[in-house]
């Protein structure tokens, strides 16, 4: 047996500080206006490199299970998980993943909270979903002054996964059901129907096909009720202590997001309470749709960030051909290419995030944040797998076995493109609010407007493009103001690599696959943007 020692392989890649790495994220957070925070998520990216770099192995490892009943024949419905999902979600929530926006309300919380989402769904997005919907739920519980209670214990840093009603917990999780079997993103399809009770509450009876986080303690629904779609409130446990009347069929066998339960529900007269009007229930769960996009984009630049850091920190140690992989121009190319995709995708996340923040003040950076989300949102999990599969060839079978966080975030990739919304969804949203929403269209325009970077050209086609649009071509519209955006991120940035983008993206745009980009490109400082060399 040949025991001598295995050379030209990288050290491990984690723990690493994926605060004091990321120089982007670091200016992006000061220039955003989250400086406040900067102390907090600069431990949170080093807990992140490390600790929960390593919990999260197992915890997608040892996937959810169902229990529908104990031992004595009784239904519980419960969902057991590897106790390092748990570890995993307390330090998320007691150091503000779930609520920082909302237990800290002053100007940069959004943007902070944006930043700790962004560190932790590099090293354990499945545990990102419930996070998410915790924190996008509390605008919704909000609008009931009777869920007063449900929004302070959303908010609150405090993470207890027991099976028992809110009374007894300090901080809780929220999930969401809104789609069914025959509708889908047809949402107004929906059949789950919801009967009025003599003191205010509700009767939900059907079915939702994919019904998020089972194992929360309370979950925001759509249904049917007299006068339309309406959002309601579906407690695990009734007001009276006893278990709700919902099963949960199944849990969903997907391709990804492994540590997280996804489930398909019956209802059989749960108890709920309405939010907001009868029949408005679309416009009511909107501002929870709307953060929970944003962190869909935020998952995305974040799984870009950490498959091209992984491809960089084995470029580094790996030798072919007489010299290490980073020194081949073609590598350095392919690296360069998706460091740049990296940053941009990382730089319109956080201004969206910030137009997010100030919103509430500011209705211009309100009109930004409703169009920009979804411009985003589209083009940014877009080109998550892509990139993703195109950083797994720089390790060629390494990054497709399961030792490697790479062929995690591969199955990972495409979810934030379909959750909250496909592509098409997307794209057709972004067409209503520019022809029906005049704040809309003239907030993207000034915001366009504002670089100085990009060709007179490009800007001519926007505003054409825009002048022009139809269902049809969505897609390209979408995609074109969505790298108009990204360019003038990086320009109010003052990113080094601004110019590359507007060059290689909008200028002279280069071929269609990762690695093409045309000479004179500063690749070794796209690369160190990423990871520093030392």
């Amino acid at each position: 047996m040949d025991d001598a020692p295995v050379g030209n392989q990288p050290p491990e890649f984690a723990p690493r500080d994926l605060w004091a790495d990321d120089a982007a994220l670091r200016e992006a957070v000061m220039r955003e206006g989250a400086g406040h925070w900067r102390a907090r998520i600069a431990a949170y990216g080093r807990l992140s490199g490390s600790t929960l770099h390593a919990l999260g192995f197992d915890a997608h490892r040892d996937i959810p299970r169902l229990r529908s009943h104990d031992r004595f024949g009784q239904r519980i419905d419960v969902v057991e998980f590897h106790p390092n999902y748990h570890a995993v979600m307390d330090a998320a929530v007691s150091q503000g993943v779930s609520g920082l926006s909302w237990y800290e309300p002053r100007t940069g919380s959004h943007v902070a909270r944006a930043a700790l989402s962004y560190l932790h769904y590099q090293v354990e997005p499945g545990s990102s979903c419930p996070l998410t919907m915790t924190h996008a739920a509390v605008p919704v519980l909000r609008m009931a002054p009777a869920l007063g209670t449900w929004a302070e214990k959303a908010c609150a840093p405090h993470y207890d996964p027991r099976n028992a009603p809110i009374e007894a917990k300090a901080g809780i999780t929220l999930g969401m059901g809104m789609t069914e079997k025959q509708g889908g993103s047809d949402v107004r399809s929906n059949r789950t129907t919801a009967s009025p009770m003599p003191d205010g509450s509700y009767r939900l009876v059907g079915h939702k096909w994919f019904f998020s986080a089972p194992m929360s303690d309370g979950f925001l629904v759509l249904a049917q009720a007299a006068a339309g779609l309406s959002c309601f409130l579906m407690p695990r446990w009734r007001p009276d202590g006893t278990r709700n009347a919902f099963r949960l069929v199944r849990l969903k066998d997907k391709l990804g997001d492994r540590s997280n339960a996804s489930s398909e529900v019956e209802f059989d007269g749960a108890w709920a309470w309405r939010i907001g009007e009868e029949g408005r229930g679309v416009a009511t769960i909107i501002p929870m749709v709307m953060l929970t996009r944003l962190d869909c984009m935020l998952g995305s630049a974040a799984l870009m960030r950490m498959a091209v850091a992984q491809a960089i920190h084995h470029a580094r140690y790996r030798h072919a051909f007489g010299r290490a992989l980073v020194a081949q121009p073609l590598m350095r190319n392919v690296l360069a290419d998706l460091a740049i995709e990296a940053e941009a995708a990382l730089a319109l996340a956080m201004r969206v995030a910030r137009a997010v923040d100030a919103g509430p003040q500011d209705p211009a950076e309100a009109a930004l944040a409703r169009v920009a989300t979804a411009i985003g949102k589209y083009w940014i999990c877009k080109r998550a797998p892509a990139f993703v599969s195109e950083a797994q060839e720089c390790l060629g079978g390494g990054g497709y076995i399961e030792e490697s966080l790479l062929a995690r975030l591969y199955r990972q990739a495409p979810l934030n493109a379909i959750w909250e919304g496909s592509g098409n969804i997307q794209c057709l949203d972004v067409l209503r609010a520019l022809e029906r929403e005049p704040a809309c269209r003239a907030a993207l325009h000034d915001e366009l407007g504002a670089g100085t970077g990009m060709p007179d050209e490009f800007r001519r086609s926007l505003e054409a493009t825009l002048a022009a649009t139809s269902e049809r071509n969505a897609r390209c519209v979408v995609e074109r103001l969505a790298l108009g955006l990204q360019a003038v991120a990086l320009e109010r940035a003052a990113s080094p690599l601004a110019g590359d983008f507007i060059r290689s993206r909008i200028e002279a745009p280069h071929a269609l696959g990762f690695g093409t980009l045309a000479d004179g490109l500063d690749e070794g400082r796209a690369i160190d943007r990423v990871l520093p060399a030392g």
